[in-house]
């Protein structure tokens, strides 16, 4: 395939940035490239052109160096929640990646970051809190706290109804010994209205005879 040496206007990733001479196909060149002047021939003429290339090339560097800088302090003082539906133990339905936190990133805070910059060593595949690394720029890296909650409902934490709910075992032996106790009380009282009653039938023979035999 022919090659043809071009100079880069435009940064172009992983091909080269403003001022770059660089070799590419010729259809590429021919196609894409010089239609959308992101490159320009190499031409005696385009050579004079290289210095103000040099010189656009540098501001747009020291202008992201700058932004990234100051996302990376940004971003080391936010805690990006991902809430996600989980099973056992707190694992997922799935993994949190990169472009997840990206996303929640744009969606949380209005902040577009590229999924290529957030380093995960392995994706996460639990609940709990995570620091993840952060490849800002060629000389800028920052980290962001990362909280993956899980929006399933622990089972422990399910009401039960009042009505038919069922006693813990202490609560369930408290009220049968109080039961036990009230009935009891029950059969004191009306065993002493039985004796009560029982002496005051007694008593009442042994007075009519004290009445006959003042009467005679």
């Amino acid at each position: 395939m022919a090659k043809t040496e071009v100079i880069l206007t435009q940064n172009i990733v992983g091909l080269g940035g403003e001022s770059d001479n660089v070799r590419v196909a010729a259809g590429y060149a021919r196609n894409y490239l010089f239609p959308h002047r992101l490159a320009v021939p190499v031409t005696s003429a385009n050579k004079r052109q290289i210095e103000a290339l040099k010189q656009r090339r540098a501001e747009r560097e020291a202008h992201e160096f700058n932004t990234m800088t100051e996302l990376s302090k940004a971003l080391s003082k936010l805690i990006c929640v991902i809430k996600v539906k989980t099973g056992d133990e707190g694992k997922l339905f799935g993994a949190v990646t990169a472009g997840m936190i990206a996303d929640e990133l744009k969606h949380q805070f209005d902040i577009v970051l590229d999924k290529k910059k957030i380093h995960l060593e392995h994706a996460f595949r639990n609940t709990g809190d995570y620091e993840v690394e952060l490849n800002l720029h060629q000389e800028v890296k920052g980290t962001l706290k990362v909280r993956v909650e899980s929006t399933t409902p622990a089972a422990a934490l399910t009401e039960v109804p009042t009505e038919g709910k069922p006693h813990s075992e202490k609560r369930g032996k408290r009220q049968d010994a109080e039961k036990a106790e009230a009935a009891d009380t029950k059969a004191k009282g009306a065993k002493a209205e039985k004796t009560d009653k029982g002496e005051k039938a007694a008593k009442a023979p042994k007075a009519d005879k004290k009445e006959k035999a003042k009467a005679e």
